[in-house]
């Protein structure tokens, strides 16, 4: 009998690095969690304790989200299925100023809840059981014995140090930090990329909004800071070599230009920046223009290191009833936002005067934000009477001779959250979309995984941008190879944030997807409900199992298409790791 000298074999694929470099066909031969060898002549199977047979298969690294908000699920369920299942291996949390590292639970919870859409009342028990720490190094020793199913690494949000530093009131009002709170917040900073956190995230739009009881529906606690306060900090991240990930004002976009002008690196060095989001908005056609433009000046001209981040899919969003995050890019919109009780919220929207004010500011055009406010461009997907599945709130609204917005607001009042419908923010035009994928200034691994619940889906990002790919190819007009994709996908994110992960090649860790390309048809869009584990609710996903065969983390098959998820995947620590940069100097 021969000597079994690998644990997992991978047979008969198409093989792709995670560079540019073009694919070939190989075997891929692991053992204790590394590749050993890739090799274009078969590798002998009998070598090996177990054999994946890849043929007509594409093997590659595992997929990286960069923007994530499973900071909750991954405490309660760490296993992430949804993502693992669509091949990513890898993913970011704490974004967006949102971190759950320096602040008490209860703080965090109300920090996240209401802005992520994820039920307080489900997020609160688990991180006033779990959450044992109130700093960087309880945090790491945490996530390094926590049974991880893909690899986890990690912001330090500009919230969280502003609540533990000030207390969530003051975090919370227009007041400066005292000296030693301000200390305080740049200790935590320097604690954290210690203990190996990739950077410093925050937040500038005032659209996300706190749960809870004591500062209900103020903005992040990060939107208070001045110019002078992010300064104190953005000079820790510039000094270290560490990233600052954030967002600009999503209505009024002015402050962005202080963004850019932050990453520059003339006579100085560069501060490595990434930013939501790069789109081809509805409500602003010409931003994807804008974006594109703005990180070649940035990069090329003015020697920075800035990037966009981007979703390689249409941008729909599902609603429930008068649930809509985007109301609050306006006064009336955010009146509704901000009333607790539904009984209240109902009858709001039955006052004449309430209406014509919503009407008119819906239809103003210079203060439009993400949302296009056209409800034209509302679908209604189910509703108890079902003979208005698939028409939009305008064609109900010339049926019963309404304005479409009334429209809306009658069928609200009358079937509350069984009234469900979608809108598509933007990213409808693939044409325009390509050129975005394809920028060297912009980075594919935005989902926002494990928020927004009931209203995105989109844990198979990865899968939509090799689809998208593969279509141009296939219509003869490519606009980038699969390598290409793939290393955008991969090595690309993983070479900038400095994560050891995004490649396979011999020594490398093997964190792998293998991807059937007959998978990427059009069933990659198709919505529908599956357990939240560990919070007891139901969430949208998009599923399209035909095209990942397996996904496989530290050399372990996480998932494969024929067995679902190993047994032991969120119960044992043997698959994913807590990653830190090796771009982050030490202190």
């Amino acid at each position: 009998m021969n000597q079994k000298l690998y644990d997992l074999l991978i047979i008969n694929g198409v093989y792709f690095d995670g560079s540019k470099s073009e694919q070939y066909a190989a075997d891929v031969a692991i053992k204790n969690g590394k590749l050993v060898a890739v090799e274009a002549p078969a590798i002998d199977p009998e070598l090996a304790v177990e054999v994946i047979d890849a043929k007509a298969h594409w093997v590659m690294p595992g997929f990286i989200e960069i923007h994530s908000h499973y900071d909750a699920e991954v405490i309660a369920a760490p296993a992430l299925q949804e993502s693992v299942r669509h091949g990513v291996t890898s993913v970011a949390i704490g974004s967006c100023s949102i971190s759950m590292i320096n602040a008490e639970a209860e703080d965090c919870s109300d920090l996240f809840t209401r802005v992520e859409a994820v039920p307080r009342e489900k997020v609160l028990p688990i991180l006033t059981k779990k959450k044992t720490w109130n700093d960087a190094k309880g945090y790491r020793n945490f996530y390094q014995s926590h049974p991880l199913g893909p690899n986890l690494f990690s912001f330090i949000g500009h919230s969280d140090i502003r609540v533990a530093a000030m207390g969530i009131e003051r975090a919370t009002s227009p007041v400066t930090p005292t000296d030693e709170e301000m200390q305080a917040m740049e200790l935590m900073l320097e604690q954290a990329l210690d203990e190996g956190c990739v950077g410093l995230s925050m937040m500038t739009t005032k659209l996300d909004k706190l749960d809870g009881d004591r500062a209900w529906s103020k903005p992040l606690p990060s939107t208070f800071a001045s110019w002078w306060e992010f300064k104190c900090l953005f000079k820790i991240p510039r000094r270290r070599n560490a990233i600052l990930q954030g967002a600009p004002d999503a209505v009024k976009k002015v402050n962005i230009f202080g963004f850019l002008w932050q990453a520059h690196g003339l006579f100085r060095s560069p501060m490595k920046i990434t930013m939501l989001t790069a789109m081809d908005l509805k409500s602003n056609p010409l931003l994807t223009y804008i974006t594109r433009g703005s990180g070649f000046v940035v990069n090329k001209i003015l020697g920075g290191n800035y990037r966009w981040q981007t979703l390689p899919a249409p941008f729909t969003i599902y609603l429930e009833g008068l649930r809509v995050n985007a109301f609050e890019e306006f006064d009336t919109g955010a009146l509704l936002r901000d009333i607790k009780d539904d009984e209240e919220l109902y009858q709001k929207i039955n006052e004449p005067e309430f209406r014509q004010a919503f009407r008119k500011e819906v239809s103003e055009i210079f203060t439009v934000g993400l949302w296009h406010r056209n409800l034209s461009d509302g679908w209604i997907i189910d509703c108890p009477d079902k003979s208005l599945i698939g028409k939009n709130f305008a064609q109900v609204g010339d049926a019963y001779a309404v304005d479409a917005v009334d429209a809306y607001f009658d069928l609200a009042a009358k079937y509350r959250e069984k009234l469900r419908w979608k809108t598509s923010y933007g990213n409808h035009r693939p044409e325009k979309l390509y050129p975005i994928l394809k920028s060297p200034s912009t980075h594919i691994g935005f989902a926002d995984s494990g928020a927004h619940v009931r209203q995105l889906a989109m844990y198979n990002f990865p899968l939509r941008m090799l689809k998208y790919v593969r279509d141009a190819k296939l219509s003869g007009k490519p606009f980038m190879t699969t390598a290409e994709a793939v290393h955008k996908l991969t090595g690309d994110l993983a070479d900038w944030f400095g994560l050891d992960v995004g490649h396979i090649k011999v020594g490398d860790r093997a964190d792998i997807a293998i991807i059937n390309p007959k998978g990427l048809d059009e069933s990659l869009d198709e919505i529908c409900e599956a357990p939240m584990q560990g919070f007891d609710m139901q969430r949208l996903v998009k599923r399209n199992d035909k095209a990942v065969k397996a996904c496989i983390i530290n050399g372990k098959i996480a998932y494969q298409q024929d067995r679902e998820f190993a047994e032991s995947l969120g119960r044992e620590a043997e698959f994913g790791s807590f990653l830190s940069s090796r771009w982050v100097s030490v202190k």
